[in-house]
């Protein structure tokens, strides 16, 4: 067990990872959508209809690709624990021997990695083996629908931003202005996924404002180049 003053970021890490994604995709899909568009000289009201679009056709798919993706990893769990159950049932002195030898190779003397393997074998040998054997864990199970919850929840506040931009936005001004606030909104995502997963800020800033920028800049100029609607 953790320390009272202990602080340990793993438990977040199945919400935090989609969440992150989402708000990400959310702000530089739109942004670079919304930037497209009105490079190739189109309308605000076209503008603003496309990043509408974007956001509801982007949380749609990051809730349905995430809840596939996060779906096929709890279907791999599932198989494994079933697996595993089969061969408690079917071999349990070899399953009892397999969990001391892991314990062995950590560094624990054979008299302890027996016992050891023997209490938590009687206390709940399929949650030992689960853990030690498959590295599964109540922190690392796979949730899709929790995954694609927070993959479009956070995709459709990540998209609003921009397109809140190009609403209020000047209308001369409107690249600039989105462009400029997308990249400060990124930086704050960059921030506070960092923090929130205990990372250094700045690795994070710096991550995912220079990928923003690149995004935005390569859909701006084919907007500019085509003149079309991306």
């Amino acid at each position: 067990m953790a320390g009272k003053g202990e602080r340990h970021f793993i438990d977040r890490i199945g919400w935090l990872r989609a969440a992150v994604l989402g708000a990400n995709d959310g702000i530089v899909s739109t942004a670079s959508l919304i930037v497209g568009v009105a490079a190739a000289a189109t309308g605000r009201s076209e503008i603003l209809l496309a990043g509408a679009a974007g956001l509801a056709a982007g949380a749609l798919s990051m809730a349905a690709g995430e809840y596939v993706s996060v779906s096929s990893q709890a279907d791999a769990e599932s198989a494994d624990l079933a697996r595993e159950r089969g061969e408690l049932a079917a071999m349990p002195k070899d399953e009892l021997e397999e969990l001391a030898g892991i314990y062995r190779e950590r560094g624990v003397s054979a008299e302890t990695a027996w016992k050891v393997a023997e209490e938590l074998t009687a206390k709940d040998a399929l949650a030992a083996h689960a853990r030690d054997e498959l590295g599964l864990s109540a922190h690392s199970t796979a949730q899709p629908l929790v995954a694609a919850f927070a993959s479009a929840l956070s995709f459709a506040v990540g998209a609003t931003l921009p397109l809140l931009a190009a609403a209020l936005a000047p209308e001369a001004w409107l690249v600039w202005a989105v462009t400029g606030l997308s990249l400060i909104f990124l930086a704050m995502l960059g921030a506070l996924g960092a923090w929130g997963g205990g990372a250094p800020v700045g690795r994070g800033v710096l991550r995912v404002t220079f990928w923003g920028a690149i995004a935005m800049a390569v859909t701006a100029g084919v907007g500019k180049i085509f003149g079309a609607v991306i």
